[in-house]
C-alpha cells in the first residue's frame, strides 16, 4: 500500500478560505498539496505536474469545475485523473446544472466522489486515502483530535477562549 507522502493531491477553488483549509487538512494527512484559483490554473498546474487525485470546486470564474473536467477528460494523459467534487451549490441553481452535466459524462470520467461544503477533515481525508489506496489511520487520530478540540472551542466562553489565548501567547 502507498504512503501518503508519496501522493500529490491538487485543490481547485476559487475561495482563499476554503483553499487553504482543504490544503491543510491534505497536507496534515501527509500528502502533498498544491493549489490552484480555477480552471485555467490547474490546468497549467497540472502541465507541469500531473497530480495523483484532485478536489475541485464547481463554481469558479474563468473555468469552472465542469470545464476543467472536460478539459481533463479531451486528454489522454489526464483523463484517469481521480476528481473530488466538492461544492456547496449541489442543489442550487448555481450548480444543478452542472451536476446534470456531469451525470452525462461516461461513468470512467465521472467524479469519484461528491462532497457538499461544508466538510470534515476525517471525511475528505478517507475518501482521498479510499481513492489513492493509501494508509491513513495516523492522519485520521490527529484530525480527530483537532475536530473535538475546535468542537470544544465552539462550546466555550468566549472570555475564556481569549485567557487562554493570552496565556499561550505569554508563553
Amino acid at each position: 500500500m502507498a504512503h501518503a507522502s508519496e501522493k500529490t493531491v491538487l485543490v481547485v477553488d476559487d475561495e482563499p478560505d476554503v483553499r487553504s483549509f482543504l490544503a491543510t487538512c491534505i497536507s496534515d494527512a501527509g500528502f502533498k498539496v498544491e493549489t490552484a484559483i480555477d480552471g485555467i490554473d490547474a490546468l497549467e498546474k497540472i502541465k507541469a505536474n500531473k497530480p495523483d487525485l484532485m478536489t475541485v470546486d464547481m463554481v469558479m470564474p474563468r473555468h469552472s469545475g465542469i470545464t476543467l473536467m472536460r478539459k481533463l477528460r479531451q486528454n489522454k494523459q489526464w483523463e484517469n485523473i481521480p476528481v473530488i467534487v466538492i461544492t456547496a451549490h449541489a442543489k442550487d441553481e448555481f450548480g444543478s446544472e452542472d451536476v446534470q452535466k456531469l451525470e452525462g459524462f461516461a461513468a470512467h470520467h465521472r467524479p469519484k466522489f461528491f462532497m457538499d461544503k461544508p466538510i470534515t477533515p476525517a471525511k475528505l481525508v478517507k475518501a482521498i486515502g479510499d481513492i489513492l489506496e493509501v494508509e491513513i489511520e495516523a492522519a485520521e487520530t490527529a484530525i480527530g483530535d483537532r475536530e473535538k478540540i475546535q468542537e470544544l472551542m465552539r462550546d466555550t466562553d468566549p472570555n475564556t477562549l481569549k485567557k487562554v489565548l493570552d496565556m499561550l501567547k505569554n508563553e
